[in-house]
């Protein structure tokens, strides 16, 4: 097992500089610490654990908690996740932990342990809702975390998020500039941050048109093939008005709208247009569907380097700025949205 030691000898140089440029100091040149990495992976250096944090106060290790085993529907976007952060910290020099929680409510207690433990520097936080009681716990007990979206209050922490309120309000204007004024909206679960981001883009973007927001055009739940499938047939079974476009969150909604109006004998875009945000998830792509979709698209997949390096800048120090990261999406239109 090669040591601090060995790497010294290999490179040349003190023990001590050989640690603090494993540690990233700043006392230490960038082309030293480049040296030294290469050196370090090269021989296979791996530090003592136990070693760092007599020396540090830190074990190198960073973690994700999650709340039960995902689903069948999210267990492959999952596992890209995990992979990607694994492999994104790895190259940070840093080590990954994934505990899986038995049930959401037991979530905070495995935060209580590990942070009593002190064998975690910090966190990856997912899927946050609107008021966070993680958030707020790592808050309270000044523990570095990186959240992979954003609560509703003004984040004072370091996050990694898409503009969603502009999702929201570009799909919504590209819709009502070309003529539609009923406008309905299926989107993630209600409490979830980015959900609640969409619907004020929606809103927002109908209001600055003249049109009304309609409750009853705005509904969220778990974002699957069969919510979207059961929400487009109650829309147009209902004995209110109809809606001639529908904006999808996600490619599973997308999936089933298109079942529903297959078996309600609608066509896309003939008798209602359709938009949808698009994550890129691996199950469903966007030409899988019988008809290419206008999207604003920001692959889930972008999000796993900058997480990672978003924590791991935080637990450097660096400027609470520099860490919160909001990542634009792109616009593709497609051929699902008459014009009226």
């Amino acid at each position: 097992m090669t040591t601090l030691k060995d790497l010294s000898r290999h490179l040349g140089l003190s023990v001590t500089q050989v640690s603090r440029a494993l540690n990233d100091h700043d006392d230490v040149s960038r082309d030293t610490k480049q040296r030294v990495r290469e050196a370090a992976n090269t021989l296979k250096y791996q530090p003592n654990i136990m070693a760092r944090r007599l020396v540090t106060g830190r074990s190198g290790i960073v973690g994700l908690i999650y709340p039960g085993v995902p689903d069948a529907t999210d267990s492959l976007q999952f596992a890209h996740f995990v992979r990607g952060l694994c492999s994104n910290f790895t190259r940070l020099g840093r080590q990954f932990m994934l505990h899986v929680a038995d049930d959401e409510n037991a979530e905070l207690g495995v935060y209580d342990r590990l942070v009593r433990s002190r064998s975690i520097d910090g966190f990856v936080v997912l899927l946050p809702g609107a008021s966070d009681a993680r958030v707020d716990f790592l808050r309270k007990h000044q523990i570095c975390f990186a959240l992979h979206g954003q609560t509703m209050d003004t984040p004072d922490y370091p996050f990694y998020d898409i503009d969603n309120e502009a999702v929201g309000y570009d799909l919504t204007s590209h819709l009502i500039q070309r003529g539609h004024q009923n406008i309905a909206i299926i989107n993630g679960q209600n409490t979830a941050a980015f959900a609640q981001r969409r619907y004020q883009g929606y809103a927002r973007a109908l209001q600055d048109a003249g049109l009304p927001v309609r409750p009853e055009f705005q509904v969220g739940s778990v974002m699957t093939a069969e919510f979207g499938l059961l929400e487009t047939v109650r829309l147009f079974q209902s004995g209110g008005p109809k809606p001639t476009a529908i904006i999808a969150g996600n490619m599973r909604i997308a999936k089933g709208i298109f079942d529903a109006t297959h078996a309600l004998g609608l066509r896309v875009p003939d008798d209602v247009s359709l938009v949808v945000h698009d994550d890129c998830l691996p199950d469903v792509a966007r030409t899988s569907l019988p008809v290419l979709l206008t999207a604003t698209i920001v692959p889930f997949y972008e999000a796993w380097g900058p997480v990672a390096e978003i924590l791991d800048g935080a637990l450097k120090g660096a400027p609470l700025e520099d860490t919160q990261v909001i990542q634009p999406h792109r616009f593709e239109g497609g051929r699902s949205v008459r014009r009226l």
